[in-house]
Formats: C-alpha cells, structure tokens, sequence
C-alpha cells in the first residue's frame, strides 16, 4: 500500500518528532523494540516514526508519552507546555483547525485565552464558534470552546472538532455511530442545518469538547 503523500508542514513535524523520540530514547537507553514492546507498536511502525516516514496521531503520542514517562511536548512540539505558556490557565485560540492531517499549527495560533478552571485538566486549544449550528447545545456565534486535542471521540454522540477530506474548514458537530453501519453521523444541534453522513476515513477529528463559555459583549449604543 503506498504511503500518504504529507503537506511541508507535516514532514517537518515528523522529522522534529523523529528527533525527540531518538533523544529520549538514548537518555533512558531504550532500543526501538523497547519502545514497540511498551507501547503496544510493531517494531515496524515504531521505525517509521523514528525515521520521520509516518505522523504519529495524538493517540499514539500520548500512548508513546505515558510509557516514556515525558509530557507529550517532548515529542510533538505542537502541544504546548503550560510551563513556557504566559499564564497556566491560557490556552491557545486557534483560528483554523486541523491544517493537513489534523495539526494545530503555531502559524494557526491568534492569541491565547483564560481557561476558567486552572485546578482541572487543561485544555490543548480552543476556537471561537462561527455560526450557529451548535445553539441548542447551548453553543452559540462568538462562544470560545475548549478541546483536548485527539483523533476520535471518547464516546458516541461526543462533540468534535472535525474536518472533512475535500474542505479546509473544520466544524464543531456531534460524531455519532451504529453498530454494524459503516457509516458516521455529524450531527448539528439546530433544525435548521442537515445531518451529514460520512465514513471514517472522509473525516479528520482533531479534538474533543472540554466546555465553553460567552465572552462578555459590550452592549451597542443605540
């Protein structure tokens, strides 16, 4: 089967997380069958990585992180330490998501905002809501939404920040499921928009709802 063809930015990102990986291992001296073993890998899929031939999805560093016992920016740069962050609690407003094959670029980043619960989990980005389709989940134009970044929902009917192959826009819909269906379900929470059904692999998830909240809006003289 032939390998993907990766945008410049995503190659990049493969060669800085290939470079990571080989810097960490060679501190703990782990072999890349180490690595495979712990992480659950193929000693095949393990190499690409290590050799910037495959992105690795944000499950897979994650996974790759927890065995490593590293945060997961000290693979993939894209997500921030909290530590070289301003504040703690800012999180980066992104103004365009899942560039490519699901990256928060830097370049994406227009500004950080508060995330109001600094003692929880923080989140990996956020995104100002455009448009209305979201409303009767009480999301509406203009609200910021939290996200942890992931390449699949944590369970049926969660709602994702997802983007279809043939568009460059993400969209904040519910991604749903049936049993025995090949078929996906990206659900708005208004009557007025259609559901769109999809495959899996006519999508790209790039995180999962953590909240929102309105910002405060100055009221307009009459």
């Amino acid at each position: 089967m032939a390998r993907r063809k990766y945008t410049e930015v995503e190659e990049k990102l493969m060669t800085e997380i290939a470079q990571n990986l080989k810097k960490i291992l060679k501190s703990k001296k782990w072999f890349q069958k180490d690595l495979a073993e712990a992480a659950d890998l193929s000693t095949s899929v393990v190499s690409d990585y290590l050799n910037a031939k495959t992105l690795a999805s944000p499950g897979v560093i994650e996974k790759i992180a927890e065995v490593l016992g590293v945060e997961k920016s000290d693979i993939d740069p894209t997500y921030a330490k909290l530590s070289e962050r301003r504040n703690p609690s800012l999180v980066p407003l992104v103004g365009k998501i899942c560039a490519g094959d699901g990256i928060l670029a830097n370049s994406n980043i227009e500004d950080y905002v508060c995330y109001p619960f600094p003692s929880k989990k923080q989140p990996d980005f956020a995104l100002e809501v455009k448009g209305d389709s979201m409303e009767d989940a009480g999301i509406e134009n203009g609200d910021i939404v939290y996200f942890k970044k992931s390449d699949w929902a944590d369970y049926n009917g969660q709602i994702v920040a997802v983007v279809l192959n043939d568009c460059n826009e993400g969209m904040l819909k519910r991604l749903k499921w049936t049993e025995g269906s090949p078929l996906m379900t990206l659900k708005p929470e208004n009557a007025d928009y259609e559901e769109k059904q999809v495959r899996p692999n006519e999508i790209i998830v790039c995180g999962v709802y953590m909240g929102h909240f309105k910002p405060f809006k100055e009221e307009q003289p009459c």
